[in-house]
């Protein structure tokens, strides 16, 4: 948390230029690592096996959220008193959460060690653990998925506009990705309540189909208007973040308790890796194709449908468990 205030704050006050930027937004990012995953075990040692689930979904839906409203709260500073104040505040609310942990959260002793206790940096339990290892390996490619359309999903929206003459609509293209934000977030509760009441594994292997067949046609039909476009956008979106919650609780919940911890590591590591190819896997087929097209967007948005094929094929036959709690858990 001291990172990523001290990176808000010196971006509002000291940022000139390309690479006191990069050095300032790489602090932030060091911030995110140190609190996302640590943030999420600190919450599941705090709730009972049965709680988990539900747990793990409050702190997605908290970050969705929170992340959907600082865009227009972002815009709104920046438009008002300027871009450096917006950065600014970001770093005081960033105070306002470490403070919040440091004095709400109980405090625990630490574990005591016993003989055979694996050591640090030892991940090699948890990729025995297949059911951890299927969720894992499934919110790499959901993240993906993810990252792909929140990284084109303007781009995309934009030049389907410039494409049909569409100009000064209701609905721009970063409103619509700022709307589905918070659809998202509905959706990801959404997701893990059904993963609670008709198995988890069922609605996982749901939203994988059905981002299947609506990312392979995404770019495609959604060139044939704006409107289109913004349909298929916003349902590809809520399919997508169906099973987000429900992924990240089951790697939690799959996990061996005193493993935990190095679980969400193995758990963020490949989500964020999967996050960082998402978007250039658009950017290099688009390239490849030539540039923007219809079928330059087809096929990238179809080569992520493919990844995601490949996913529910390993995630089908690795066949994890249900969490404690969820039908035949």
């Amino acid at each position: 948390m001291a990172c990523t205030v001290a990176a808000h704050l010196l971006f509002g006050l000291l940022a000139e230029g390309f690479w006191s930027a990069l050095a300032l937004r790489g602090l932030a990012g060091i911030g995110w690592a140190g609190t996302y995953m640590t943030g999420l075990k600190l919450l599941a040692d705090q709730v009972d096996a049965r709680m988990m689930s539900r747990a793990v979904t409050g702190h997605a839906a908290s970050i969705g959220i929170s992340g959907a409203i600082s865009y227009v709260l972002g815009d709104l500073l920046a438009h008002e008193f300027g871009w450096r104040v917006a950065f600014a505040s970001a770093g005081l609310t960033a105070a306002i959460a470490w403070i919040t942990v440091a004095l709400a959260v109980p405090g625990r002793p630490a574990p005591a060690k016993h003989a055979g206790q694996p050591t640090l940096f030892d991940f090699r339990p948890v990729l025995r653990n297949r059911s951890v290892l299927a969720y894992s390996l499934a919110y790499c490619v959901h993240t993906l998925e993810m990252n792909a359309l929140s990284g084109w999903g303007v781009a995309f929206l934009a030049w389907v506009a410039a494409s049909s003459g569409i100009a000064g609509e209701l609905l721009s293209p970063t409103v619509v990705v700022t709307v589905l934000g918070l659809l998202g977030t509905l959706m990801s509760v959404l997701g893990n309540e059904a993963s609670i009441r008709f198995g988890r594994r069922r609605l996982i292997v749901t939203a994988m189909v059905l981002s299947i067949a609506v990312g392979a046609s995404i770019g495609f039909l959604g060139a044939r208007g704006y409107w289109i476009a913004v349909v298929l956008i916003v349902v590809y979106g809520m399919i997508i973040w169906l099973d987000s919650s429900s992924l990240t609780a089951g790697a939690a919940g799959a996990a061996d308790p005193a493993r935990r911890g190095a679980t969400l590591a193995v758990h963020s590591m490949l989500g964020y890796a999967g996050g960082f190819v998402g978007p250039l896997a658009i950017g290099w087929t688009l390239d490849a194709a030539g540039g923007m097209s219809t079928m330059a967007w087809g096929l990238a948005f179809s080569i992520v449908a493919v990844l995601m094929t490949l996913a529910m094929g390993m995630f089908i036959a690795i066949r994890p468990r249900e969490l404690e709690g969820d039908p035949g858990g």
